[in-house]
């Protein structure tokens, strides 16, 4: 049985036999037996990782230790709320925190903490825990972001040029044709959004390069 530790772009953990491109952490969540509790986070600090670092080895899930998480790839983690490892990724994420402040206008430079509370309030509703979703017109959207067609709310797709490619587990399925004049739920955080718009590129998964249908 595999463990629940996937990520999907609504943020929910599922289990999944798929592994993905980029691992992350929201806190301790297993117990000694592997499994998730109720909390969904321990902290606001929602990163992801880079699969392998200077060689480290660790027991996923471990008692005590926090529950590695994992993501077909960097669009799906910063859709469900996640932003790049200022330690393993330092590279992604001067590049995130750069073209945030770019689509912002800000002139200093935010220390990852207050970055993490800006995601944390844009990502969960305090009330329900669940994600927060926004609608925009499609034709606003950058590469990179999720979102929901209307009637449609449990299929999330990446934008992607022309095309949407409905995500699944294993990878992106054939592509569709982008609509354009239309309202969609998106999934990914404002913030995030922002950046993407700004030029942060993130690391998509092999099969976003399918055809689209005609």
């Amino acid at each position: 049985m595999p463990l629940q530790n996937r990520v999907t772009p609504f943020g929910e953990i599922v289990s999944s036999p798929a592994r993905g491109l980029l691992m992350g952490n929201r806190g301790t969540l297993h117990n000694d037996e592997r499994r998730l509790g109720a909390a969904r986070w321990q902290h606001p600090h929602w990163v992801t990782c880079r699969l392998e670092f200077k060689g480290r080895r660790q027991e996923v899930m471990r008692p005590g230790a926090y529950t590695q998480l994992f993501f077909l790839d960097e669009a799906v983690a910063l859709a469900a709320g996640h932003r790049p490892c200022a330690h393993c990724r330092r590279t992604d994420y001067d590049a995130f925190v750069t073209a945030w402040m770019r689509s912002t206008g800000r002139a200093d430079r935010p220390r990852a903490a207050e970055l993490d509370w800006q995601l944390h309030r844009e990502r969960v509703d305090p009330l329900s825990r669940r994600q927060i979703s926004h609608d925009a017109p499609l034709d606003d959207l950058p590469d990179g972001a999720f979102i929901t067609l209307p009637g449609k709310a449990g299929a999330p797709y990446l934008v992607l040029g022309d095309e949407l490619l409905p995500w699944s587990a294993e990878g992106y399925r054939a592509a569709r044709e982008r609509p354009f004049g239309i309202e969609v739920t998106v999934l990914t955080p404002r913030t995030t959004v922002g950046a993407l718009a700004a030029g942060f590129r993130p690391r998509l998964h092999p099969s976003a390069n399918h055809e689209p249908q005609r």
